[in-house]
């Protein structure tokens, strides 16, 4: 796949340089993981939820933490006492450690989490400060409403 030079864009952007990272991280071979399966899906107008198959790890041996707009879920299985007693003639299901990152967009949240017949799902809402929603500006009409001119005088001191 061939590489996008965004340098035009930033001579006349600020502040998108974490933006242009990952647009250019997405040209590259895909190098992550397929474990777990996971699906993303919108349940509102600003409400995601991800929901990880996490079958054989209890809530005890996952972890999520949501960092600088990444979300990371890892998850370490510890020594089963009880599967090293025995000698598997097929495993199947597996319980492999992995660490799995999603990148967050401005102003989504990790409202909750629940594990739930070996799915993990993991709630976000996107929470738009006040300042930035936008707002309706009214128009003055009336003349009177119109804005006022400033009238000084002038003194020839004041005048070089």
């Amino acid at each position: 796949m061939r590489h996008v030079d965004f340098s035009p864009l930033y001579r006349s952007t600020v502040g998108f340089d974490r933006l242009f990272s990952m647009l250019d991280s997405i040209g590259q071979p895909e190098q992550a993981q397929a474990y777990p399966p996971y699906n993303i899906e919108r349940t509102g107008e600003n409400a995601y939820r991800i929901t990880m198959a996490v079958a054989g790890f209890d809530e005890t041996e996952l972890s999520i933490e949501s960092r600088a707009n990444v979300l990371t879920v890892k998850a370490e299985k510890a020594e089963d006492t009880k599967a090293s007693e025995g000698d598997f003639l097929y495993r199947g299901i597996a319980t492999r450690a992995f660490e799995r990152r999603f990148q967050l967009a401005d102003h989504v949240e990790v409202q909750n989490a629940s594990l739930k017949n070996g799915l993990l799902h993991i709630d976000l809402l996107r929470n738009i400060p006040e300042a930035m929603k936008p707002r309706r500006i009214a128009i003055a009409t009336d003349a009177s409403d119109a804005p006022k001119q400033i009238e000084a005088q002038v003194t020839p001191t004041q005048v070089n």
